[in-house]
């Protein structure tokens, strides 16, 4: 390892790559310096871009490549068959959310990288916002006082044109699922970060506006967590425009309303001297949520996240989001899809 910087290879040039590309390129701790990818056009060109070096065979990238850690930008299907042989060729891994399709699939990948002593980063940018760290401290704070209700909408929007653009989008087998797994689920972490483990969760699917896939395009749920708190999810590839991702945390003491990265509402029975700071910061959402188009969100929380990663493998020391974390989410929304085919509630550890 270079003194001071992190050596990353990324692991499919898709559309995602650039997005991890340029991050690296902000972090002055992190250095881009190769790609793999099964296409060798595809990693040539990613790599004519961007000054690095291009594999299309995945054990000579591991082997050969001067890497130090991977960012994993493959369909999700695919995120074990070269997250677990990264972490055995002792690589520290961040991973796109989510982490697998299935929770024994995410398993495999965080005992892989516990058993290599690498570092395992599930790609949660959204919990770097300023408005979620906020949201978080007063939860830790106990300004909700005991909490109530911590509850979810992604009413978004994509064209029957996305999911025409790749064979793997809108399948269970390397999308995961529909519109929870794969748009809401930064939301459903963040729910996750502010309501604790869940304990049960109850819900419908259904696929109302795209053909040609297999997975739904609208889901509603409800929760408990251990709490004892209750949430509801709505979720949706349908609904246009495509409105921002919205959060919503009441407690006995106070309700708060995080609308993409920005508090779009902040109200307490009890006043605290830092409220006016946040009532004044209200309407600003620096990290953009794609409601309407994937593409149109910042590198902030990716640029966020790598340099967190660098400074966890530099100073030996875990990361803010753990591998371990990233299979809660996907066991929830595996959760969602076996109640909606049983008609009963699924219970997490039942």
């Amino acid at each position: 390892m270079t003194i001071g910087k992190v050596r990353f290879g990324i692991i499919g040039a898709g559309v995602i790559s650039n997005f991890h590309a340029q991050a690296i390129a902000a972090v002055d701790e992190a250095e881009l310096t190769a790609v793999f990818d099964l296409d060798h056009r595809r990693a040539a060109d990613f790599a004519a871009k961007h000054g690095i070096e291009a594999y299309d065979d995945l054990d000579g990238f591991l082997a050969r490549a001067p890497i130090d850690a991977v960012t994993v930008a493959t369909p999700t299907g695919l995120h074990g068959k070269v997250a677990i042989p990264a972490a055995r060729a002792g690589k520290h891994v961040l991973c796109e959310k989510p982490l697998d399709v299935t929770p024994d699939k995410a398993q495999a990948i965080i005992d892989a990288c516990r058993a290599a002593n690498v570092i395992l980063a599930p790609v949660f940018q959204f919990r770097f916002g300023a408005g979620a760290m906020t949201m978080k401290r007063a939860i830790e704070a106990g300004r909700f006082g005991r909490l109530l209700f911590v509850s979810g909408r992604i009413k978004w929007w994509r064209s029957q044109d996305y999911y025409d653009s790749g064979a793997w989008r809108g399948t269970f087998a390397l999308d995961g699922g529909g519109c929870l797994m794969n748009q809401s689920i930064h939301t459903i972490d963040l729910m996750l970060h502010f309501g604790g483990r869940p304990r049960d969760v109850f819900g419908y699917t259904a696929t109302r506006t795209h053909t040609g896939i297999e997975v739904e395009d609208n889901a509603a749920a409800v929760m408990r967590f251990e709490s004892g708190a209750m949430g509801v999810i709505e979720s949706s590839t349908s609904c246009a425009p495509g409105l921002p991702l919205r959060i919503e945390v009441s407690g006995e003491r106070g309700t708060a309303v995080l609308e993409g990265d920005a508090i779009a509402e902040w109200r307490f029975a009890d006043c605290d001297p830092g409220d006016a700071a946040i009532l004044a910061s209200i309407g600003g959402n620096k990290l953009g949520d794609g409601a309407s188009d994937p593409k149109a969100i910042s590198i902030e929380g990716h640029r966020l996240q790598i340099a967190d990663l660098c400074r966890a493998i530099l100073e030996k020391s875990p990361p803010a989001v753990d591998g371990a974390e990233a299979k809660i989410p996907v066991e929830l929304i595996c959760g969602i899809y076996a109640s909606m085919k049983s008609g009963k509630p699924y219970v997490f550890g039942g």
